[in-house]
């Protein structure tokens, strides 16, 4: 076995390094993106790309921190640490809690099996989505680029001193309700410390209202036009360059990853250049070790409104995941194991969560990548783990001296790349298929753009849910609709002159074709056909005996549609008509006897394996009804 794991050595060496050095840039990026840091990004790439790779279900995949999961990941921070007064470090253990948390739960899914079942995620929901995360990333990025921050720029933050002298008024309140202080004479004494609040203190709070209202898009939107009139000229330049050299170098040459090579470049320009920068946080050289806050400052309350999020969270790496496991199958004409996949990435992102990395799934880029330098087994992407720890100790500090610009440029590119331009091309070409008001549009379209504009300006979770709901809404609808329109009640004198009848059905005896109408059902009964089968009773004339359901091309019915028979079946029998039924399949035959319409309704010796057995059947009853008389 130990042979057969080094038995692609070289390949998977060179593969695993080659992403590596790919995925380094990106690294940085994310964890800078994500608020916790340059460092939170290395950490989450090393252990993500190691473990996942060691326990996941796709040998060639190259995991790591990801511009979804990291967008996702930046509104979790970003709502814990203002939910902890804008101090990052006493927020941290919650929201590593919330990335452990994550990860167990994509294990989870692992383990039921629910991996085969990502792939039915609609296209437009996961469209919307990327394209969203695109246009996010982009538009985050602006300041950073700019070199203008919010919480430094002093005129913004005053703004905040009013709002600022509130909260701490409130939290002052706070303390003295939680101590059931409520005399007079404890009131006095809050009074008291209201009048010791130093400016200071209103200065801090005002700072972290101030860093809280200008994140996310929203609130980039609202001191963009500060960011403009303050540009730092020099970060500005460095962004536009490291933006220039990672889409010129390609021109060049693919041999080298462009993004490294940009990073090098402009980093090295900036640092030997006779001007001042805004560095990146300092990156520790050291080994990273277990932030143990996540077990001994654990409360359940503080993780609570966030527990959905983090499934939420597992759900996006999982299809990330499993999308780029897609891609790699394509390239090395092999077959993953889904539900493998999603344990090793849950457990790389649970082994991350205690390291203080962010969260991460399979990267396209990286992973294909590793395959084309020669990647095979799951050694490749253990080695690019291995890869950046080294880096990481032996080139932290010197990765502390990389203008955030430089960052902020990558990302730029990183937003660019991951909108999903083939969804919006197609747009224009697709199937405009239902009315609102006087307007004609396609209802692919619309989820692609609320999955879109909800992810942008709300909340990325709720608008995946929400797409998810109208996408299920949609297609139940257009399943029904075409149902209903395949589905005809066939008056067999007419039927014959407009060439209706099926081809057993045109040897139909001429004395019955007055009396037996027949309906044709195609495709599943199920709850959004329901209303138009019942439809059916108000299509039979009062001068029929019989009714037919031909059931030969239904594979299914829900249990609305069983109950959708039930209740057709009786008005026929109320009004004397008799019902049969005609080449029941497996399911549907089932769920009829399991809700006792076979034999209570329609007698056992009335469903039928072929449409000639009952034709003969209702004819040798009419003759035998003619002979009575």
């Amino acid at each position: 076995m130990i042979k057969d794991f080094f038995k692609h050595l070289k390949g998977d060496a060179f593969g695993g390094i080659t992403a590596g050095i790919v995925a380094l840039p990106l690294a940085l990026a994310f964890g800078v993106s994500s608020g916790l840091g340059p460092s939170a990004g290395l950490y989450g790439a090393i252990f993500i790309a190691f473990f996942a790779a060691l326990f996941g279900g796709t040998p060639t995949q190259i995991s790591g921190p990801t511009a979804p999961m990291t967008a996702v990941s930046m509104v979790v921070i970003a709502g814990i640490i203002a939910s902890n007064d804008g101090d990052v470090q006493k927020a941290l253990p919650a929201i590593l809690t919330v990335f452990l948390l994550a990860g167990l739960f994509q294990i989870v899914l692992g383990f039921v099996g629910l991996g085969k079942y990502i792939r039915y995620i609609p296209y437009p929901v996961v469209s919307g989505f990327m394209t969203a995360i695109g246009v996010m990333i982009l538009i985050t990025q602006l300041l950073p680029a700019m070199g203008y921050t919010a919480s430094q720029d002093k005129a913004y933050v005053n703004t905040f001193k009013p709002q600022a002298k509130e909260v701490i008024l409130d939290k002052l309140l706070q303390e003295q309700t939680g101590e059931n202080l409520l005399s007079i004479q404890d009131f006095e004494q809050t009074i008291v410390k209201a009048n010791q609040i130093k400016d200071s203190d209103i200065t801090a709070e005002a700072t972290t209202l101030a860093k809280a209202a200008s994140s996310g898009v929203v609130g980039t939107f609202k001191v963009i036009s500060r960011a403009i009139q303050n540009i730092n000229w020099i970060e500005l330049a460095l962004a536009l360059a490291t933006i220039l050299i990672i889409y010129g170098f390609k021109r060049i040459t693919t041999a080298v990853p462009s993004t490294l090579v940009a990073l090098l470049v402009v980093s090295a320009i900036a640092y030997f250049a006779p001007f001042e920068y805004i560095a990146i946080q300092e990156i520790p050289g050291d080994f990273p070790l277990p932030n143990l806050g996540i077990i001994t400052d654990f409360s359940f309350s503080t993780i609570s409104p966030y527990i959905l999020t983090a499934l939420s969270l597992s759900f996006l790496g999982a299809i990330d995941s499993l999308l780029t496991s897609v891609v790699a199958d394509n390239m090395t004409k092999t077959r993953h194991n889904p539900n493998k996949e999603l344990i090793g990435q849950g457990i790389g992102n649970a082994v991350a969560s205690f390291f203080g990395g962010i969260p991460g799934a399979g990267a396209t880029i990286r992973t294909v990548v590793n395959i084309n330098a020669g990647g095979k087994t799951r050694l490749s992407g253990m080695i690019a783990g291995i890869l950046l720890l080294f880096i990481l100790l032996a080139l932290g500090p010197i990765a502390s001296q990389i203008p955030a610009a430089v960052l902020a440029g990558i990302l730029i590119t990183v937003g660019i790349g991951v909108m999903d331009y083939k969804g919006l091309k197609a747009i224009p070409n697709l199937p405009r298929d239902i009315k609102i008001g006087p307007l004609k549009m396609s209802s692919e379209v619309i989820i692609m753009i609320v999955v879109l504009v909800l992810s942008v300006v709300w909340d990325l979770v709720a608008a995946v849910g929400i797409g998810l709901v109208f996408s299920c809404i949609m297609f139940m609808k257009k399943m029904g609709d075409f149902t209903a329109r395949q589905s005809k009640v066939i008056d067999l004198k007419a039927a014959e002159k407009n060439k209706m009848l099926w081809t057993d059905e045109l040897d139909f005896p001429q004395s019955l074709k007055e009396e037996v109408f027949i309906k044709h059902l195609r495709g599943p009964l199920f709850f959004g056909y329901t209303s138009e089968f019942s439809a059916l009773t108000k299509q039979i004339p009062a001068t029929a005996s019989d009714v037919i359901l031909r059931m030969e091309l239904v594979p299914y019915v829900d249990q609305s549609g069983v109950y959708a028979i039930e209740d057709t079946v009786l008005q026929l029998n109320l009004s004397g008509i008799n019902v049969h039924i005609v080449g029941l399949k497996k399911q549907p035959k089932y769920m009829l006897e399991r809700i006792q319409i076979i034999p209570t309704l329609i007698p056992k010796t009335e469903v039928y394996e072929t449409f000639k057995d009952c034709i003969s059947s209702i004819r040798k009853k009419v003759e035998d009804v003619i002979e009575k008389v």
